[in-house]
């Protein structure tokens, strides 16, 4: 069931992962938090979502794969002085909690990543107690949309989707997420979407800049490189890619998630 982690965290991911917040995304799961909950954070990433969740309700557990990866929340959690929360090095698909644990179990951009989602699914759902949520979004590389049609974004969506796979992930999980839960055994499920939109100046140059930086430096970079999927040269035009359409006025670009709220 292991998956390899495609972005790893390099700087130019957590610049990407640090600007998420509660409101930008896990909206869909804000209504129906309350102050007394505990909260399982899984894949918090940077802690900046979990930094959020913990100032809506009482206890928030962090949880990541790796020590190296869980000390980035405890980094972010320190710097904003929260105190209510709990850190925990955890495999997704195994959980090392006691069933009915949690009120709400949350995971952003977490399934796409695992090597089976489903298991990944029953296991929060059997850390959350009878009546409590399963909260999970992800987005959806093929559903991705962009104007003006630069061809060298064509290619690093392809070359993603590709590196993503041979890590054992799948990048288009936003579209599977309902029938994911449904395989896991829920019954009781709201799936909904929401977007990502960048199509402002100020949007465009942090999102395409981000990108530019990421396809030459990060973790998929090495891989792409590594594996033959890509060379420096592809790797160069794809970041040229993505300032070409930074700069273009009429930029637009859309990241489409898919949420699911599954009622234990």
């Amino acid at each position: 069931m292991a998956a390899v982690y495609t972005h790893g965290h390099h700087e130019t991911v957590l610049r990407s992962h640090r600007w998420r917040t509660a409101e930008n995304s896990a909206a869909y799961l804000l209504p129906h938090l309350e102050s007394g909950m505990k909260v399982l954070d899984v894949g918090s990433g940077p802690g900046t979502i979990t930094a959020d969740l913990a100032a809506r309700v009482a206890r928030v557990t962090a949880s990541e794969v790796t020590a190296e990866a869980l000390e980035l929340a405890r980094a972010e959690l320190a710097a904003r002085g929260a105190e209510n929360v709990d850190f925990a090095v955890a495999d997704v698909h195994a959980l090392d909690f006691p069933d009915d644990t949690f009120c709400v179990v949350h995971a952003h951009q977490v399934l796409q990543h695992v090597g089976d989602p489903v298991q990944a699914l029953r296991e929060m759902r059997r850390v959350t107690r009878p009546g409590g949520l399963v909260a999970a979004r992800d987005s959806d590389y093929a559903a991705f949309a962009w104007f003006p049609r630069v061809p060298a974004l064509d290619e690093w969506l392809a070359l993603y989707q590709k590196l993503a796979r041979a890590n054992g992930g799948e990048p288009d999980a936003g579209r599977r997420l309902l029938s994911w839960a449904r395989a896991a055994g829920f019954e009781d499920v709201t799936a909904t979407a929401s977007v990502w939109c960048y199509a402002d100046q100020e949007s465009r140059d942090w999102w395409g800049g981000m990108w530019a930086d990421r396809i030459l430096h990060s973790a998929m970079a090495r891989q792409a490189l590594a594996t033959g999927a890509a060379t420096e040269a592809d790797l160069r035009r794809i970041s040229d890619g993505w300032l070409e359409w930074a700069a273009a006025e009429d930029g637009w670009f859309t990241v489409p998630h898919g949420e699911i709220l599954c009622r234990v």
